[in-house]
């Protein structure tokens, strides 16, 4: 047997028993260790790196390594395999992902707007934010020896006079701790429920000035986990907070993701990444910043992509990766939060926005609820960027979706300086045509050094080098200078930051290989906007709106994400960005019992088209793989200054 030692850096060091040979990524995931491997291991992407700082290794140098760095202890840790006693550092941005993921702030007048706007819009079109809860303050006379009622008919008799209704439900949750609760005030408390028709559901007893109800509105992204508490009474926002997905350790994508749970053990590991490692400590920690027991909320409602909804709830996800790519269920009625063992009132309904196929999620179909398309005359196309994209279009009568392949590259996966939206990511960047040099923006306090690159500020990156002139169509550079660098193989490279200007003492760039990567990537984006409108015989000139959501849509420079090809060549004006629509659209779910219903009826009338099997989706993938596009007649306004 041999010892591994992770030293992770900012705290303590974790000691695991293994046997030789074992695989050193393979072991961190076994110790619960976060180290980030976007590509799950498979050697791609070249992240998971940690140092070597006793004892022996067995790997071999590969590329995504300098030389240099592998002779001062940097290993992969996908390609090691322990061959002693050994004792690796393991560096903190490898967990930065799920502690400092950049996320939009509830106090933020444009983030509460969000939800502001969500609102009148349902509204508007005839959706009331009304819901079956209630918190009753009931005030119940002390038994004695000439009132012997029983506890539970004394709160039932009670809850009757109050509300009317002609049937009281009371459960074992509540029945377990109502004598205790009582006693303890004086008999003057608070039931809190749900009223359907002439039966009230009592869900908590508690202190009568526990007033408050909650909500809670989730939106689990395959990176990043969003949620927010709402009163179920006014509606007001009580807390918001958001970490990155525990399940990414697993992989970047849902495809690793689904292989990882496919194997012993492993529905149980991604799901307690899920629930244990991510939902519950956001959920506690909400609670105490809105001053409420996890017993008052009442509600739930969650968006996630089909894959997350599988992992979720713990079912298995291995068919929508198999061709006919059938997800085991699209809706989910009856769950309750004491099902997942959540941090919340154990009786709690958790809706799940529809899923409408293995690829277009709940989220998608919240979103769209959000967005309002579905309420309009005009043609709109909604655009969800994440890892990634998922798009719908149409209006009020009718709606078509679809979902592309676009990799991890939007949030810095297969990008060799790529990173999440993290502290130390440049998430913006324009280029001086004629100096060549860069100005950055760089997420984080104002005199954070750069770490890596995140998605927004690689969309900038990839616009302002052809805007110079300093890559062509291909991506290949065609200028020198001094930020311009090449290998012994000749293969060029942008320079954003040299060693002395990062945190970590090591360049920051972007090769010909990452900007092929995500040409690659925005390739995906439009041909799944030209394929879907050309399933309906509609070109781009016939959309009148285009809204924007996702956690990369919050940075996206629109203009640059054009000028590279990535969205259709219109006016500025119609693009519109509308925050965490997933999150928004859940929040309508906990509010309101018609805007459920409503979101069920737009996931039931919206089509799901398949790209992997849609005729001429390949070839319209291929002519998108050019900076911006091999036809430039699409693009007239995209031009590249020489």
């Amino acid at each position: 047997m041999s010892k591994v030692t992770f030293q992770i850096e900012g705290g303590e060091p974790v000691t695991v028993e293994c046997n030789a040979g074992d695989n050193l990524l393979e072991l961190a995931r076994r110790a619960n260790v976060a180290i980030d491997a976007p590509c799950s291991g498979n050697g791609s992407c070249g992240k998971c790196r940690v140092k070597l700082m006793e004892g022996a290794l067995d790997t071999i140098p590969n590329h995504h390594l300098p030389q240099e760095e592998f002779e001062a202890g940097w290993r992969l840790s996908c390609n090691c395999k322990v061959a002693g006693d050994v004792t690796v550092f393991v560096p903190d941005i490898a967990s930065a992902y799920q502690s400092r993921m950049k996320t939009a702030d509830l106090s933020s007048p444009d983030e509460v707007a969000i939800f502001q706007t969500c609102q009148e819009m349902l509204r508007h079109s005839g959706i009331h934010f009304e819901n079956p809860y209630q918190s009753l303050e009931l005030t119940m006379d002390a038994p004695s020896a000439e009132d012997t009622m029983p506890d539970v008919e004394r709160l039932i008799r009670a809850v009757r006079q109050h509300t009317g209704a002609e049937r009281v439900r009371v459960p074992f949750h509540v029945m377990k701790k109502l004598a205790a609760v009582l006693r303890e005030n004086g008999f003057h408390i608070r039931a809190k429920g749900r009223r359907e028709g002439d039966t009230f559901h009592c869900m908590e007893v508690c202190p009568a000035e526990d007033r408050t109800i909650a909500g809670c509105a989730i939106d689990i992204g395959t990176t990043t986990v969003t949620m927010v508490l709402a009163d179920l009474e006014s509606g007001a926002l009580l807390a918001k907070g958001s970490s990155g997905n525990g399940q990414i350790r697993y992989g970047a994508d849902v495809i690793n993701r689904i292989i990882q749970q496919s194997r012993p053990g492993g529905k149980k590991k991604l799901q307690d990444a899920l629930i244990k490692e991510t939902l519950a400590p956001i959920m506690a920690r909400l609670c105490r910043e809105a001053g409420i027991a996890a017993g008052s909320i009442l509600h739930l409602a969650v968006g996630a992509n089909t894959t997350m909804n599988h992992l979720f709830v713990g079912v298995d996800a291995d068919p929508i990766r198999m061709d006919p790519y059938i997800p085991s269920f699209f809706g989910w009625d009856g769950l309750l939060a004491g099902d997942l063992k959540l941090p919340a009132n154990p009786l709690a309904q958790v809706a799940i926005a529809p899923n409408i196929g293995s690829y277009v999620g709940g989220d998608i179909t919240a979103g769209t609820l959000a967005s309002g398309i579905w309420d309009r005359d005009e043609m709109s196309l909604f655009i969800d960027l994440g890892t990634n994209g998922e798009l719908v279009f149409g209006n009020r009568d009718f709606l078509m979706s679809c979902a592309c392949s676009a990799g991890p590259a939007f949030e810095g996966g297969d990008i060799s300086c790529g990173m999440r939206a993290t502290d130390g990511a440049i998430e913006a960047c324009t280029i001086d045509k004629d100096t060549m040099e860069p100005s950055i923006t760089v997420v984080g306090d104002p005199d954070q050094r750069p770490v890596g690159i995140c998605g927004s500020g690689i969309i900038d990156l990839i616009s302002e080098l052809f805007r110079c002139g300093i890559v062509n169509a291909k991506g290949l550079f065609v200028r020198e200078g001094r930020r311009v660098l090449r290998d012994h193989y000749g293969m060029g490279r942008y320079v954003v930051a040299f060693q002395q200007e990062t945190d970590t003492g090591r360049e920051i760039s972007i090769n010909e290989v990452d900007i092929d990567n995500f040409i690659r990537a925005k390739g995906a984006i439009f041909s799944a906007i030209d394929t879907l409108l050309g399933s309906v015989d509609m070109t781009v000139e016939m959309i009148d709106q285009v809204y924007v959501a996702g956690g990369i849509g919050s940075g996206i420079n629109m203009k640059n994400a054009v000028n590279i090809g990535m969205f259709p060549d219109l006016d500025l004006e119609k693009f519109h960005y509308i925050g965490n629509s997933s999150l928004a659209g859940a929040y309508a779910m906990v509010m309101s019992q018609q805007a459920a219903e409503k979101v069920a009826e737009v996931a039931a009338n919206m089509t799901y088209l398949e790209l992997s099997t849609y005729p001429g989706y390949m070839d319209a993938f291929v002519a998108a793989c050019f900076l911006p596009h091999t036809d430039a007649r699409l693009f007239p306004h995209s031009q590249q200054e020489v």
